[in-house]
């Protein structure tokens, strides 16, 4: 997937979830964050920001926060680009062999997946995940508490024990990650649901992505330890 109109910032300060102040050019503007996660680890005072301009009308802000240099490592925090790299990923035969159909947030039990993949084999229900948090080249999900991704687990952890084939799909916003992990000291629920669900027939699996200010494209696996 590909972004527009790239511009370079500095990081300045964070007054809530959704919005930052950013130094472009001399300039202090607003830009909308594209990531409610807390993103402590990220967006410190002086990071090097990428953000893309849209002057719409209808916009209270003309800049998205898109990506951020960590230390060497360029991050992609758009918590959109995970489904949409994925579905373009996915119907191009990155998931899985002879995909004729992939309907995005599909209902199952109680909850609203992101998407069913439908194959000769049949249907195949999977739920992303989009990683940011890093730490020594290994990455960790969640990086809060996440209660609808718990719930998520346990309808994947449902359809499996049904005989419906289910992945919990982790994309790793950051290229050269090593494992990753379920982040048990931030939330220890989601890693008993997750080891729960694996150990049920659901597909744990994790890939990190080329990333550049502009783009960002599915790499390769790496492990994840559970």
């Amino acid at each position: 997937m590909r972004y527009r109109n790239i511009v370079e910032g500095c990081f300045l300060v964070r007054p809530n979830r959704f919005i930052a102040h950013v130094d472009i050019g001399g300039r202090r503007e607003v830009a909308h964050v594209k990531n409610t996660g807390r993103c402590r680890e990220l967006l410190l005072p002086g990071a090097r920001v990428y953000l893309e301009e849209n002057r719409s009308p209808s916009r209270k802000t003309a800049y998205d926060l898109v990506a951020v240099e960590k230390g060497e490592r360029l991050i992609n925090m758009d918590s959109q680009a995970p489904n949409k790299v994925f579905a373009e990923w996915a119907l191009a035969g990155g998931f899985l062999p002879g995909v004729t159909s992939l309907w995005p947030e599909y209902s199952y039990g109680d909850s609203r997946l992101d998407f069913a993949v439908e194959t000769p084999r049949g249907l195949h229900l999977v739920e992303v995940k989009g990683v940011t948090l890093e730490a020594e080249g290994a990455v960790y999900f969640p990086d809060a508490p996440t209660e609808r991704g718990v719930k998520h687990l346990q309808e994947l952890r449902r359809a499996a024990e049904a005989g419906i084939d289910a992945t919990i799909f982790f994309v790793v916003q950051l290229e050269g990650a090593k494992s990753l992990s379920p982040n048990d000291s931030t939330h220890p629920a989601f890693g008993r649901e997750l080891r729960r669900a694996a150990e049920a027939g659901v597909n744990v699996r994790a890939f990190d992505c080329l990333v550049t200010p502009e783009s960002l494209a599915i790499h390769r696996e790496i492990p994840v330890i559970l």
